[in-house]
């Protein structure tokens, strides 16, 4: 696999050619195409072991089993956030965010990318002294002060309880029009790939069986009719029969 970026262009944020993944004899990604606009939210949906994951980590670099397998261009100014949101207990909130930066304007942007995240005023504060949403916003603030040109997310609200999975969603909408990094978020959650994303791609058989734009303003309601047509359309795609009301 070849990961660099001489083939992005202005328009165009990632581009896989021919991806494959196996482990051991199971084949997991099969000659697998893709690719993201510049500023464009993708939510990629399939089932368990449809190699959601491990794309995602192919394009963050974090997995070298693909190599030799395809093609992969994703810019160098890449950013990741998981379920975990993986803070340093020993560093202090601050510390966290801008953890790898220098410059004499580190602490500024990080204390502004906390803010923006809701979370002024927590600077010094420990990991262990906040919530499980108030750790995945410092996991935000901390992948987006560098301004990445990609944002990959494994799953980054899965752990949340569901109110502030809603509002984590509008946070995450919020920051993305502010930055306008292209996006990659893997889920299982069909309503947060269609309330979230300009398009819904679906993995099966190691490649993309399903590529849906998805045309609705934001903010968006889960009582739209298109919404529901979209929703039940993936769904389909999946193997599983929505219910009605």
């Amino acid at each position: 696999m070849a990961a660099h970026a001489g083939g992005l262009t202005a328009t165009r944020a990632v581009r896989v050619q021919g991806l494959a993944r196996a482990f051991g004899t199971r084949t997991v990604l099969n000659g697998l195409d893709l690719e993201i606009r510049a500023g464009e939210f993708v939510a990629l949906l399939g089932r368990s072991g449809s190699g959601k994951s491990t794309l995602l980590r192919a394009l963050a670099g974090l997995d070298r089993g693909v190599s030799g397998a395809g093609l992969v261009d994703v810019p160098e100014n890449s950013s990741v956030v998981f379920q975990d949101a993986r803070l340093l207990p020993w560093q202090r909130v601050l510390d966290n965010v801008v953890l790898g930066m220098s410059g004499s304007d580190a602490d500024a942007r990080g204390r502004a990318a906390l803010a923006e995240v809701g979370l002024a005023g927590r600077e010094r504060a420990w990991p262990s002294e906040l919530s499980g949403g108030e750790q995945q916003r410092v996991a935000l603030a901390r992948a987006l002060v560098s301004e990445p040109h990609l944002l990959l997310a494994d799953e980054p609200f899965g752990a949340l309880d569901a109110l502030t999975r809603l509002r984590m969603h509008e946070l995450l909408r919020e920051l993305c029009d502010r930055h306008h990094p292209a996006v990659l978020l893997v889920t299982h959650d069909v309503d947060e790939a269609v309330t979230l994303a300009d398009r819904v791609v679906l993995l099966d058989d190691g490649r993309v069986a399903v590529d849906l734009a998805i045309d609705l303003p934001n903010p968006r309601s889960h009582r739209q009719p298109q919404f529901l047509a979209y929703r039940e359309s993936l769904l389909r795609s999946l193997g599983v029969t929505p219910t009605e009301g």
